[in-house]
């Protein structure tokens, strides 16, 4: 008899109701794999533009999607020495690489896999992978931020600027932020030195003035809009850019020119070494996730609708998913 296991499968794109609680088989486990008890996984900005068919031609349906697992390890693969059955583990599963993290059980390969932090529980481990992952990505391998820079951070009370915020601070930056005027107190308990309301000022000028005319060594991305434009009227000579998002519309950079600056874009890169510098900052206390909402499994199309429409709630940081228990923890609307 074929073991199954619940999953959430995405049966076509389009709205949060596309997605089906299902029973499916139990993949098997390759050598070089682990197979994980879920605990917890996330609700990222991909998952939803996935769902829409933002990327029809690399999500063959009907599909498992998601991108954050917090679990146990029930099963190592042969060749597996790294891990055995009972280590608690986080990770990513490969993005546009094979069943997502929507699901009681997941395999992985081994070197996608680190020890989940002593010190989170499984929700707020599954809040870290994706997000931590991508700021890692954006401000060690990309930027290079420094001890003594300073960063602008869009959206610092968002699932990406809350961890950003964190590790920019545990690096010895100086950080400003853009958050609404309510968030001011809750940015800077993170660890920001300036937060910006954008509702109410210009960020540029806000920037400038906080540096004394200066401006900012490195600009981070989370919310698109015409950010690549005017990011570079509050860039310091040779600052650099880095944005996490998709931008269709073309933009003018005409004044990253007169700066010298530089732009990255990062669609994060999954491996073990980025999770183990997480786990240590999680273990030293320098990073914590910020969970805004818990809804369970059965529910992935609501946490959808609530990350999609956050402007309408007093959200901060991440939507999780508890995939063992059917704990709810919803923000209020505004």
């Amino acid at each position: 008899m074929v073991e199954t296991m619940k999953a959430v499968v995405l049966s076509r794109f389009g709205g949060a109701d596309a997605f089906e609680l299902l029973d499916v088989p139990v993949p098997p486990v390759g050598a070089r794999q682990l197979r994980v008890r879920v605990h917890a996984t996330a609700v990222n900005p991909l998952d939803y533009q996935i769902r829409r068919g933002d990327y029809a031609d690399l999500v063959p349906l009907p599909s498992i999607i998601g991108h954050d697992v917090s679990g146990v390890v029930e099963e190592a693969g042969a060749d597996v020495t790294e891990f055995a059955e009972g280590d608690e583990v986080y990770y990513t599963p490969r993005i546009f690489g094979g069943p997502g993290s929507y699901a009681e059980r997941h395999v992985v390969d081994v070197n996608l896999v680190a020890r989940k932090p002593s010190n989170l529980d499984h929700v707020e481990a599954a809040s870290l992978t994706l997000v931590g992952g991508t700021v890692v990505e954006a401000f060690v391998t990309r930027a290079r931020l420094a001890v003594g820079e300073t960063v602008l951070i869009h959206g610092g009370a968002g699932g990406v600027g809350t961890i950003a915020i964190q590790v920019a601070k545990a690096i010895g930056a100086r950080v400003l932020t853009t958050a609404r005027a309510a968030d001011h107190a809750f940015v800077r308990s993170l660890g920001a030195d300036e937060a910006i309301d954008h509702s109410m000022v210009d960020y540029v000028d806000a920037a400038t003035r906080l540096t004394g005319g200066r401006g900012v060594d490195v600009v981070f991305d989370t919310i698109g809009g015409d950010t690549l434009t005017r990011s570079p009227l509050a860039l310091a000579d040779m600052g650099r850019v880095v944005s996490i998002v998709d931008i269709p519309q073309p933009q003018n950079l005409i004044e990253a020119w007169g700066k010298n600056a530089a732009y990255h874009f990062v669609f994060t890169r999954q491996n073990r070494g980025k999770l183990d510098l997480l786990t240590d900052l999680a273990e030293r206390g320098l990073v914590r996730p910020v969970v805004g909402a818990v809804l369970p499994l059965a529910r992935v199309g609501e946490a959808h609708e609530l990350l999609e429409g956050r402007s309408a709630y007093a959200l901060r940081g991440k939507v999780a998913i508890d995939v063992v228990g059917n704990p709810v923890s919803l923000p209020p609307r505004r």
